[in-house]
C-alpha cells in the first residue's frame, strides 16, 4: 500500500510539474512560411523607448533585429507609425515623464533607425508629439533635421514625390516612395503628416491619381486613424488647427480612391492592455476595392506610459507569392532574444496573428 502510495505521487508529480515542460510549444525563430514570400515590418509607436536613456537599449535591440534579418525574411522596407519622440521641444525634462530632453530623444531615435541605413529602405511619419513643445502645439518639429533624404541611401533611391509644410517646404512629412516586389508587383507607400492639413489631403489625393501610379497599390501610413474600438477618429483636441484626423481621411482621400489599398497607423493606447493599442477593419474603396486598415502601437506595454516602452513588439507582415494573402504575425525580439524568455515572445491572440487578403 505504502508503495503504490508513493508511485501514484511520484506519477501526480511528472503529470503537474514536468510534462507540461515538454508539452510548451517550441520557440520557433521568425521565417517565412513560403520562401517566395516577402516580408514588411511594422514598428509602432517609438516614444517611449526613447524619453528614458534605460529604454533606448530596446529600440535599437529591436533595429539590429531587422538588420539581421532582412535577408532571411527578405524585407522589403520597414514602416513606423509615428511618434519617433515623447517631447519634440522640451529641454528640461523633470525626470518621471522623461529623462532625456528632446535633442536626446531625437538623436536616440535617429540613432536607432539608423542600424537600418544602407540596409533596408525605412518609412516613417510623424506623430501629434512630433510636434510643438509636448504634443501639437503647432506644427513645428525638428523632425525634419533628423530625418532627410539623405539619411538612408535606400531610402533615397526610392523616394518618389515630396510634399510641402505649411510653410511651403518640402520635407519627408508628406511623401511617397515606391517599391516593386519579388513578383514585380508596384507598390506606392504614401505618407502622410499627422492630423494632416487639408492642403496635405489635396497634395495625396492629385498624387494617387496620377496616370503613373493608376496600376500601384497604394499603402498609406499616418498616425491617428482608429480607435480600439476599430472606428475611424472623428476628432481629437489637440491645438493645431486645419487638422484631420482618421474619419476625415478616410472620406475626403481613402474612400474616393481607386488604388489605396492599406492602410497603417499607430496612436493609441492604454496600460498594459494589449487590445486597446490595436484596431484592424476592411472596408471599400470607391473602385470596390477592399482596403486593409490596421493600427498598431505598444507604448504603454510593459509597465504603462512610464514603462519600458512596449516590450519589444513589432509586427512581421509576410505577402504571399499569390500577390492577395498577408500572413500578419505579432514578435518581440526582446523575449526572443535569452532562452528564459523565449515563451514569451509570440503573441499567438487571434488579433495578433492572422491572415488577411487583397482583392
Amino acid at each position: 500500500m505504502k508503495n503504490r502510495m508513493w508511485k501514484n505521487v511520484v506519477i501526480f508529480f511528472l503529470l503537474v510539474c514536468v510534462y507540461p515542460l515538454h508539452a510548451q510549444e517550441k520557440y520557433v525563430a521568425p521565417e517565412l512560411s513560403d520562401q517566395d514570400s516577402w516580408s514588411m515590418v511594422l514598428i509602432p509607436d517609438p516614444q517611449t523607448y526613447v524619453k528614458f536613456a534605460r529604454n533606448q537599449g530596446i529600440l535599437n535591440l529591436m533595429t539590429a533585429w531587422v538588420s539581421e534579418n532582412v535577408e532571411k525574411l527578405n524585407i522589403g522596407f520597414v514602416m513606423c507609425t509615428g511618434d519617433m519622440v515623447e517631447q519634440n521641444d522640451l529641454l528640461n525634462p523633470n525626470g518621471k515623464a522623461a529623462n532625456q530632453n528632446s535633442p536626446q530623444q531625437w538623436q536616440a531615435v535617429s540613432s536607432a533607425f539608423g542600424r537600418l541605413d544602407g540596409v533596408v529602405p525605412y518609412i516613417v511619419t510623424t506623430g501629434n508629439h512630433d510636434f510643438g513643445i509636448l504634443s501639437a502645439e503647432n506644427r513645428r518639429t525638428h523632425f525634419d533635421e533628423y530625418f532627410t533624404p539623405n539619411k538612408n541611401i535606400l531610402n533615397k533611391k526610392i523616394l518618389r514625390d515630396v510634399g510641402l509644410t505649411e510653410e511651403g517646404v518640402p520635407t519627408l512629412r508628406n511623401a511617397t516612395y515606391e517599391y516593386i516586389t519579388p513578383q514585380g508587383k508596384k507598390i506606392l507607400i504614401l505618407v502622410l503628416e499627422f492630423a494632416p492639413r487639408d492642403a496635405a489631403i489635396e497634395w495625396a489625393k492629385g498624387i494617387v491619381s496620377q496616370d503613373k501610379y493608376k496600376d500601384h497599390e497604394v499603402i498609406l501610413l499616418t498616425h491617428s486613424y482608429m480607435n480600439s474600438d476599430n472606428e475611424h477618429i472623428v476628432k481629437e483636441g489637440y491645438k493645431v488647427a486645419d487638422a484631420n484626423y482618421g474619419a476625415a481621411i478616410w472620406e475626403k482621400l481613402v474612400k474616393p480612391s481607386t488604388n489605396i489599398r492599406m492602410v497603417f497607423a499607430g496612436h493609441i493606447g492604454a496600460p498594459d492592455n494589449e487590445q486597446k493599442h490595436i484596431a484592424f477593419r476592411t472596408d471599400t474603396n470607391a473602385a470596390g476595392k477592399k482596403v486593409q486598415q490596421m493600427v498598431f502601437n505598444a507604448q504603454a506595454l510593459g509597465g504603462g506610459w512610464h514603462g519600458n516602452g512596449g516590450d519589444g513588439w513589432l509586427r512581421i507582415l509576410e505577402f504571399l507569392p499569390d500577390g492577395k494573402t498577408v500572413k500578419v504575425k505579432t514578435f518581440s525580439p526582446l523575449f526572443a532574444i535569452s532562452p528564459s524568455t523565449q515563451n514569451l515572445a509570440w503573441r499567438k491572440a487571434a488579433y495578433d496573428e492572422f491572415t488577411f487578403t487583397l482583392d
